[in-house]
């Protein structure tokens, strides 16, 4: 046999050479996480609120507390006409029903249910204590007496209207300022988000897209919170008018019977 053949047999194969890991370049082990932690960005409201700016924490809560107080006045304010409005056709239904305006007066008293009694109890309280004090007996006392008992109902509609229009200030406060602050917050919130893109020196649209996000949730609170607030503002309104029209024309009319037993007493 060949004597380098006889080598090569008996020399041991050579040890293998550990491979060298490959190291990635500094940051991209940061950068792989950072990717797999902004997939797993919570985008749901509570989520979008919990990340936002202080500043935009804060309109977003004024916005919800405005949203949350309107629906209240909402609520309040429809049960309350659709219950004085039932209220006022069944007292009309009695004052027409030919009952006797002083068994009227006694019967309702001087705690009246609701505006279309007060502006009758406050009428027939002056009524009664002029005649009974023969403050009639003349033309020109008939004639004062008439001015003060139209003077007690102006009075006693404009003190009810003004009860019922209670905190409808506050609806349209809410509708016309509510997208103005809902806008700041959004302004703020993009202003942040582009501050903190330019201290990561990262515009990847998963970068990007949160902070924009949350800054647009707070104009959606805004909108939330301001199209009920008009809407309702402009249905309440309109029914308030026509309730005081009412009011108004119930006056007018007892005014008129109030004077023709005047003249027939006289």
């Amino acid at each position: 046999m060949d004597p380098f053949t006889q080598l090569a047999q008996a020399s041991p194969p050579p040890a293998p050479v550990p491979s060298t890991p490959v190291l990635p370049p500094p940051g991209a082990g940061s950068t792989v996480a950072g990717t797999v932690g902004t997939g797993a960005i919570d985008v749901s409201f509570v989520g979008m609120f919990l990340h936002a700016h202080l500043v935009v924490q804060i309109v977003m809560v004024l916005l919800l507390l405005a949203s949350v107080w309107s629906w209240a006045i909402i609520i309040e304010k429809t049960l309350k006409l659709r219950a004085l409005r039932r209220k006022a056709e069944a007292f009309e239904d009695t004052f027409w029903s030919g009952v006797s305006l002083d068994d009227l007066y006694d019967r309702v008293g001087d705690k009246p249910e609701e505006p279309l009694s007060s502006v009758f109890s406050g009428a027939m309280r002056e009524w009664r204590r002029s005649l009974s004090k023969g403050l009639a007996n003349t033309a020109a006392a008939r004639h004062n007496l008439q001015a003060r008992i139209e003077q007690v109902m102006a009075v006693t509609v404009q003190r009810e209207m003004e009860s019922i229009e209670k905190r409808m200030t506050f609806l349209a406060s809410t509708g016309a300022a509510a997208p103005f602050v809902g806008l700041f917050g959004t302004v703020w919130g993009i202003m942040t988000s582009f501050q903190g893109i330019a201290a990561s020196k990262n515009t990847s649209l998963a970068v990007v897209a949160p902070g924009i996000a949350e800054a647009l949730f707070a104009t959606a609170l805004g909108l939330v919170a301001a199209i009920p607030a008009v809407l309702a503002y402009n249905k309440i309104s309109s029914d308030i008018g026509r309730y005081g029209q009412r009011l108004e024309n119930f006056a007018q009319e007892f005014v008129t019977i109030l004077s023709r037993q005047l003249e027939e007493q006289n």
